[in-house]
């Protein structure tokens, strides 16, 4: 029993230290530098207790990235997750070619985010807009991502479009467990796909439904890279994220200090998003 302590042991020790030095204490530290009034570089600085927190909800700029942020990430969750399912229900379905056209749909998650973003850009800036004169479409005649107004669909497109891959694999997942069973026995009462999938499908694929609607709306408020590759914010501040700002003031305008204490609330925010997500969903798995 001891030698199989000491094994576990080996195991989980350097993992945790490995967490606390790379995550627990860089959180602390960033904590620790939101009381003061540091700017990133040098070695003086005081402290200022809670004056940077209360100065962010004063700051226009910050309020501009939170309502663009929670505006995306809503956006985002109920498209990718919607045109997920879709696409894991015809790809459950028995049809030729399946199993080569899931590999196809994963693509998307395999390929650099950035990457994506730079192709996505060059399109929507050269390609497209190419389209929309030869085709006589005003709407596709101009890029997108240099207008205020419509920047921000340019980026929902580019998510969408690379989050829709994982969230299928997740959702096929939860189709190949629903017993083939209850389908025949729907089909010998007469209920039609409709009724199918609201009584069979959607309530079995429920678990798969909340891991996905967590994952997707944590990770669009985390949206970073797309928003360097697409537009760096811009027009203006017109598609700037809470990442992008807490980036560019933290590590190129001199507010580290400042931007740590908005990180700190968006650790804060996004935590209680994702618990309360948790809570609806999982009470509406059980009322299922």
């Amino acid at each position: 029993m001891n030698k199989r302590l000491t094994t576990f042991y080996w195991m989980t020790v350097p993992a945790v230290l490995l967490f606390f030095v790379f995550l627990t204490l860089p959180a602390l530290q960033g904590f620790y530098y939101s009381l003061t009034n540091w700017n990133g570089f040098g070695h003086q600085y005081h402290f200022v207790g809670f004056k940077n927190y209360i100065n962010l909800f004063q700051d226009d700029n910050v309020g501009n990235a939170y309502w663009f942020t929670f505006k995306f990430a809503v956006v985002v969750t109920i498209a990718t997750n919607i045109l997920s399912l879709l696409i894991a229900l015809g790809l459950n379905a028995k049809i030729r070619f399946r199993n080569f056209f899931r590999g196809i749909y994963f693509l998307p998650n395999i390929l650099s985010v950035l990457i994506v973003g730079y192709i996505f850009n060059y399109l929507f800036s050269n390609v497209f807009t190419i389209w929309g004169q030869n085709l006589g479409i005003t709407s596709l005649s101009t890029n997108i991502l240099g207008s205020e107004q419509l920047a921000w669909v340019g980026v929902v497109i580019v998510a969408v479009w690379q989050g829709i891959a994982f969230n299928t694999i997740l959702y096929l997942a939860g189709l190949q467990t629903i017993p083939t069973s209850l389908y025949e026995a729907s089909n010998l009462d007469g209920a039609g796909k409709w009724r199918e999938f609201w009584s069979i499908t959607f309530p079995l694929i429920a678990p798969f439904f909340t891991i996905n609607m967590v994952l997707a709306m944590k990770n669009s408020l985390m949206v970073f890279d797309q928003i360097v590759a697409l537009t760096n914010g811009g027009p203006g501040r017109a598609t700037q994220s809470i990442s992008h700002l807490i980036y560019t003031g933290g590590f190129k305008g001199g507010e580290f200090a400042y931007q740590s204490a908005n990180s700190v609330i968006y650790f804060i925010v996004i935590a209680i998003i994702s618990i309360l997500q948790l809570r609806f969903l999982q009470r509406r798995e059980m009322d299922n």
